[in-house]
C-alpha cells in the first residue's frame, strides 16, 4: 500500500506527493521540521515537539500555515489514514515557493506545510539490548544549533562517516567537549552516579526526549548536572547513552573503538529506557 502524505491542504499518496522545484526548502534549506514518535497508534511527547516547531519557526521568522490545532489534526488523521501502530510522524514547513531566486524573504508566499509517516518499531528495537557504538567528529555546523532547521548537511555527513565506520551514531566535537550526536542528545553517568549532557544553548538542539529524560531521572532523585563532557570523561564513565524522538534511550558500549565500562548495556539506561517508555505510553495522545 501507497503511504499517504500531506502536502498543503491535500492527503495524496506519498509516491504522488510534491512541491515546486522553487521551494525555498528545496533551494536554500529555508524550512524547519519536527519528528514525533507513535506507539499504538498515538503520538509519543507531541506537545513538546510541537512546542519546538513553534519557537524555531518564530526564530527564522517563518509562520506557520496552519493553526497548530489544525496540525495535530493532520497528524492524527496520517496516523488513522496510514493504519501507523509504531514509527514516526515528520512535519516540514518552508517558506514557500517564489518566483526566481532571491535570498531576502519573498513576499505575499505562503509556507508550504508537508507531513508523512514512516514505520518503525522503536521499542523493540535489538540496538537497546546490545547497545552501539558511536564515533567522534569535528562539528562543523552553524552557531545556531538550537534552530530546527531543515540544513542538516554537516549532520549527514557525520552520520555517513558512522555508518562507513559501523557504528550506530555520530557525537560532534567542539573545542574539545560533545556537543551532541547527529540525531541525538549525548549522556554520560560518572563513577559518581550523576548523569551528565550538555546545558541547552545555541550550541545544541533542545532535545525533547532529552528534556522529558531529564525531568524523570529527577523525579527519581537521580543527580543530573548540565554540563559540557569530553571523551576521555565519557570513556572513564560507568555508561553512556544517546536520547532521541527515534531512538529513545540508547545505550553506547564504544566510542571510537573503545569500550565504555564492561562493553554492555548498563543498568541506568535500561532502566531509564523502560521509564522513558511508561511515560510514553501514559501520556500518549
Amino acid at each position: 500500500m501507497d503511504p499517504i502524505a500531506y502536502v498543503n491542504g491535500a492527503f495524496v499518496p506519498l509516491s504522488e506527493a510534491k512541491v515546486s522545484v522553487l521551494d525555498r526548502g528545496f533551494l536554500f534549506a529555508d524550512g524547519i521540521y519536527e519528528v514525533s514518535a507513535v506507539l499504538d497508534g498515538r503520538l509519543i511527547d507531541n506537545e513538546s515537539h510541537l512546542a519546538r516547531l513553534e519557537r524555531s519557526v518564530g526564530e527564522i521568522k517563518l509562520p506557520l500555515p496552519e493553526t497548530v490545532a489544525r496540525i495535530k489534526e493532520i497528524q492524527h488523521e496520517l496516523i488513522t489514514r496510514n493504519q501507523l501502530r509504531d514509527g514516526l510522524v515528520y512535519i516540514q514547513v518552508t517558506r514557500g515557493a517564489d518566483v526566481g531566486r532571491d535570498f531576502a524573504f519573498p513576499k505575499g508566499v505562503k509556507p508550504t506545510l508537508m507531513m508523512f509517516t514512516s514505520v518503525k518499531d522503536i521499542v523493540n528495537a535489538a540496538s537497546a539490548k546490545t547497545g552501539i557504538g558511536i564515533i567522534t567528529v569535528p562539528d562543523i555546523r552553524w552557531t545556531r544549533r538550537d534552530i530546527k532547521s531543515v540544513a542538516l548537511l554537516a549532520q549527514v555527513l557525520a552520520k555517513q562517516a558512522a555508518a562507513e565506520a559501523g557504528a550506530g551514531e555520530a557525537w560532534m566535537i567542539e573545542d574539545g567537549k560533545v556537543t551532541e550526536g547527529g540525531s541525538s542528545s549525548a549522556f554520560i553517568l560518572t563513577k559518581d552516579d550523576v548523569l551528565v549532557t550538555r546545558e541547552n544553548s545555541s550550541a545544541i538542539l533542545p532535545g525533547c526526549t532529552r528534556k522529558a529524560v531529564v525531568k524523570l531521572a529527577e523525579e527519581r532523585q537521580l543527580r543530573v548536572e548540565e554540563r559540557a563532557f569530553t571523551i576521555e570523561e565519557a570513556l572513564k564513565a560507568k555508561e553512556a547513552f544517546i536520547t532521541s524522538a527515534s531512538s529513545f534511550v540508547q545505550p553506547v558500549v564504544k566510542i571510537d573503538g573503545k569500550t565504555v565500562a564492561d562493553g554492555k548495556p548498563g543498568p541506568m539506561a535500561t532502566r531509564l529506557r523502560e521509564i522513558y517508555i511508561d511515560f510514553a505510553r501514559a501520556t500518549a495522545t
